[in-house]
């Protein structure tokens, strides 16, 4: 499973100008399943998620998780990220899980966090989104989790 994690003060989701998710400070998450992921691999991940130590401490030394500062999780799925770029100048998306079992693995991981986690807001699963964010730092954080 792959993720762009963005430490954010806030972000948003809309589709067709409607917000379907918003956090103040915290992490954007953007994932995406790859074929041979399962939902353990997706709690793995998610583990990680929330106790890296990404978050200013009175010190301004990231020594604080997610869950430390009580912040919010928006979860975001984007395929994009298994693009392929290596042959020509169109990426390929062989990488990403097919779309069933992307959504599966996305709704897992997004029921997961919310029953660890307080604030998790997320966008809609396959739709034409707009992310808006305000990038805290910038902090941004590629992670992939495997089996």
């Amino acid at each position: 499973m792959i993720s762009l994690l963005q430490r954010v003060s806030e972000a948003r989701v809309e589709i067709a100008g409607e917000v379907v998710g918003q956090i103040g400070a915290g992490l954007l998450v953007l994932l995406c399943a790859e074929p041979d992921d399962t939902e353990a691999v997706g709690e793995k991940l998610l583990a990680k998620i929330l106790k890296l130590r990404i978050f200013g401490d009175e010190a301004g030394k990231m020594n604080r998780s997610l869950q430390d500062i009580g912040g919010g999780l928006l979860v975001v799925s984007q395929f994009t990220l298994a693009a392929d770029t290596k042959g020509g100048n169109r990426p390929g998306f062989t990488g990403a899980a097919p779309p069933a079992l992307g959504e599966a693995l996305y709704e897992a991981f997004v029921k997961a966090a919310r029953s660890q986690h307080p604030v998790v807001q997320t966008g809609r699963f396959g739709a034409d989104m707009q992310v808006h964010l305000v990038n805290d730092g910038p902090v941004t954080i590629p992670l992939r989790m495997v089996e």
